[in-house]
């Protein structure tokens, strides 16, 4: 696991709701039940720092970093998908992105990445299309350093299954909903402290399930189909999650007491 992603993990699980920031410190000794070195964290938080995710403060128990308004708007997007049961009601229209990439090829893949994120698909060379309004759209597009233009489509030939590949969405579903019993088992199993495993534990499940951000583009209902994994995948994870929230937290607190 690399610690910027376990950072990211951290901020938008237990961070997001105390200020969006902690004492290096803190987050140095959150991250030690889950196998990540201090010097790594320290690695990680510097690089953030440079990419605009993070900002040092000084705080009561010692310098920090706080989430930067870029890094609090996509953890809180984040979240908004992570913790959320079902999709919301869909209108039956579909939003079309005609986009024109950059030229820097680094910057095209950077954006396609972005777009995927959002859950669009590529329909054609240079033609997006979601279910879903995207209020982030045009930012990432010029962020990028591309162009963009929008259409809403009343009807749309497009085939779900085949510009989602759902077939291999499905598959993912399986496999997590098969381990992720014995991924929160094993982590329950190799802390003394209950409080701590139940961090690593949550943690673990977090960081699985936050993956699906990157391939599913969290369809309507009535675009997938009727036996869909993903639902019992979603309910195991809202269980579990809840079932370890106490303990984490109680660890959490614990770390930002200790500075």
């Amino acid at each position: 696991m690399h610690a910027r992603s376990a950072l990211f993990d951290v901020y938008g699980d237990h961070l997001r709701t105390r200020g969006n920031q902690a004492p290096i410190a803190s987050l140095v000794r959150m991250l030690a039940p889950v196998g990540i070195g201090a010097p790594a964290v320290r690695t990680a938080v510097s690089r953030m720092v440079s990419q605009g995710w993070l900002a040092p403060v000084t705080l009561p128990a010692g310098p920090g970093y706080r989430a930067t308004d870029q890094a609090v708007h996509r953890l809180a997007e984040a979240a908004d998908r992570i913790y959320r049961r079902g999709a919301p009601a869909w209108d039956g229209q579909w939003r079309l992105a005609f986009v024109d990439a950059p030229r820097d090829r680094s910057a095209r893949t950077r954006l396609r990445a972005e777009l995927v994120f959002l859950g669009f698909a590529e329909y054609a060379p240079g033609v997006w299309v979601s279910p879903w309004d995207h209020e982030d759209l045009r930012s990432t597009v010029e962020r990028a350093g591309g162009s963009l233009r929008t259409a809403v489509a009343e009807t749309f030939d497009v085939d779900p299954a085949g510009a989602w590949d759902l077939g291999s969405l499905a598959a993912s579903y399986d496999e997590w909903t098969a381990a992720a019993d014995q991924l929160v088992e094993t982590e329950l199993e190799s802390h003394d402290d209950e409080d701590e495993a139940m961090f690593a534990a949550r943690f673990h499940l977090v960081h699985e399930w936050r993956k699906f951000l990157f391939t599913d583009p969290g369809l309507p209902a009535a675009l997938l189909p009727e036996r869909w994994p993903g639902r019992v995948a979603e309910e195991l994870f809202h269980d579990e999650a809840t079932r370890l929230e106490p303990g984490a937290t109680r660890f959490v607190v614990r770390c930002l007491a200790a500075g």
